[in-house]
């Protein structure tokens, strides 16, 4: 059987950098300059939402690659996790709504601890903090800092991106291939990544431009694989 060419593999590094902006330039501007190490600033808590692929782990693990930051991923994150310690002065906890009854005492805790000892958490979810279901004294921690609607790409945003990606691979799409990728594939920017590089591949081992007839020939090859979306 023909190896599949679509691999989403290990996710590349993700960094602020790479974040495609979109209607977010605001929150990006602030996470920024929301780093350790930074200057003191009045506000030391913020809270990101929105639907998933709309980037909000993205922008979690970006600012967790920086020194002195420490990721806490929802559903997965160990109690210790919690804890916190003097090397790290941010605080990036994910997927807040996952988070189980205990953690849900444990995240309550380090929002005061961050607190009083004087440093900055930045925390994700699905919903507005009002609206999550969590116990109550957690919600209304999460509300304490700035609030930011992150804002899913548009389909236009999706293609001007994704023409980008292209050009910069030296790549040359027909007319209508990313119109036709982003509505008859999934919409997270990940995945349909991965279909550009797997449509680069599959152009050069068939020898074929890369036109509508091909990327239809790659999506029924590949079984349009439902691959997990990003959050």
């Amino acid at each position: 059987m023909r190896q599949m060419l679509l691999d989403l593999g290990p996710e590349k590094p993700q960094t602020l950098d790479t974040f495609v902006v979109g209607q977010n330039a605001e929150l990006l501007q602030r996470l920024q300059g929301f780093t350790p190490g930074a200057a003191a600033t009045e506000e030391r808590f913020i809270y990101v939402w929105g639907e998933p692929g709309s980037g909000k782990s993205h922008l979690l693990r970006a600012l967790a690659r920086m020194e002195g930051a420490r990721y806490i991923g929802g559903a997965k994150a160990k109690r210790a996790e919690f804890q916190p310690v003097p090397e790290v002065e941010l605080y990036l906890v994910d997927d807040c709504e996952q988070l189980s009854a205990g953690n849900q005492v444990a995240a309550f805790n380090l929002y005061n601890q961050v607190k009083e000892s004087g440093g900055l958490l930045v925390a994700a979810g699905s919903l507005p903090p009002a609206q999550l279901k969590l116990r109550e004294d957690l919600r209304s921690r999460l509300g304490w800092g700035l609030a930011y609607r992150l804002h899913s790409l548009t389909d236009e945003e999706k293609i001007n991106a994704l023409t980008q990606a292209a050009k910069a691979r030296g790549m040359a799409l027909a007319a209508g291939v990313l119109p036709y990728l982003i509505t008859h594939f999934h919409r997270d920017m990940r995945s349909l990544s991965a279909m550009l590089d797997a449509l680069d591949r599959y152009s050069l081992e068939t020898q074929r431009p890369i036109t509508l007839p091909l990327l239809r020939d790659l999506l029924q090859l590949e079984g349009e694989p439902k691959a997990p979306e990003a959050t």
